[in-house]
């Protein structure tokens, strides 16, 4: 397996659960540590992302700290990669512990494990922040940090000895993890955002497919929206002019080309004579971009049906007058569609 393609394997689980988020810009790093060697995967592997192009990596097969983006190679620091160097080893060490001390809290002695973790800070258009810190295991959510309170909360119940840790008084975890957020974290996205400015400013128009799936009455309808960037998009169904609200979670998803792609899907018994259509808001559209599902009632079915008829036995009076009419003629007519 190539090295890219391993950094995207281990971020993978993180993606799925990026959500639809306000229009601005973000600073995120992941961080996954493994159990044990033998499937072609290091045992720690750091990348960072800004607007969710990989900007830096880290990966305990190198040890070393490298620019993922060719922009990235302008910063003036000569001491920033030794930096994030130090940086990656210290975050190596801390989750090689983690993922270990996870695996006796759920009484394991063995397997393949992954423990993650990810963090980081938005900066949204109207010049508000917003920051978040999260930890899973193998693939599910561990702890997470209340940003309100500056607490860390345990979301099984494995995890309340380490969030009881976090949240002792005299380490202050909960307080440092602030600081970083609203200063350091807001601090260099800027300073990022500067660098990469041509590359993070472009935009692509996103592409848009609407497909159904009938199941008697009901019908699944699904709207995939592909190819734009950046990341941030809005994405719902309307009938008529009101929002339908969606039973599943909106997962926005890299594509390898450095743009993403989302599908929304609602279940419904359509009704005549409403209008259902995809609408979707993008930085790239001037206006929302909106495609119309179209669907036949089935009292419209017969009406066409019985049209048909008509225009049939139409037609055959027609044929009969003119051949009444003239005698030895034998041309009858064809319609064209």
């Amino acid at each position: 397996m190539a090295t890219k393609g391993i950094y995207g394997v281990l971020t993978f689980l993180f993606f799925l659960s990026l959500r639809v988020v306000s229009c601005g810009h973000s600073l995120r790093y992941y961080h996954t540590a493994v159990s044990s060697l033998g499937h072609e995967l290091p045992e720690f592997i750091s990348v960072g992302y800004v607007d969710g192009i990989q900007i830096t990596r880290y990966g305990s097969d190198t040890g070393q700290a490298r620019p993922a983006a060719p922009w990235m190679k302008k910063l003036e620091n000569p001491d920033y990669w030794e930096e994030e160097t130090r940086n990656g080893k210290r975050a190596e060490a801390v989750n090689k512990h983690n993922v270990k001390k996870a695996m006796s809290h759920f009484n394991q002695t063995g397997g393949f494990h992954v423990f993650q973790e990810m963090y980081g800070c938005e900066l949204r258009d109207d010049g508000s922040t917003r920051g978040y810190w999260q930890y899973g295991y193998d693939g599910k959510d561990f702890i997470s940090l209340d940003t309100e309170r500056w607490v860390y909360y345990p979301i099984t119940d494995q995890a309340q000895v380490g969030a009881q840790k976090w949240n002792n008084l005299e380490l202050r975890d909960g307080e440092k993890a602030k600081d970083y957020l609203e200063t350091d974290c807001i601090n260099w996205l800027r300073k990022y955002l500067e660098y990469g400015k041509e590359e993070l400013e472009r935009r692509a128009r996103p592409e848009l497919k609407v497909s159904s799936q009938e199941s008697g009455k009901v019908v699944n309808l699904h709207c995939q929206v592909y190819g734009f960037y950046p990341q941030d998009v809005d994405v719902k169904w309307m009938q008529n002019e009101e929002n339908i609200l969606s039973d599943e979670a909106k997962q926005i998803l890299p594509n390898s080309n450095g743009t993403y792609q989302i599908r929304v899907s609602v279940r419904l018994i359509p009704r005549e004579w409403v209008r259902y259509t995809c609408r979707v808001d993008h930085s790239s559209l001037e206006e929302p971009l909106i495609v119309r599902w179209h669907h036949r009632p089935e009292f419209f079915n017969f009406i066409t049906g019985a049209w048909v008829t008509m225009v049939a036995i139409a037609a055959f009076i027609i044929v009969g007058v003119l051949i009444c009419d003239r005698p030895g003629k034998t041309h009858v007519p064809r319609c064209s569609f």
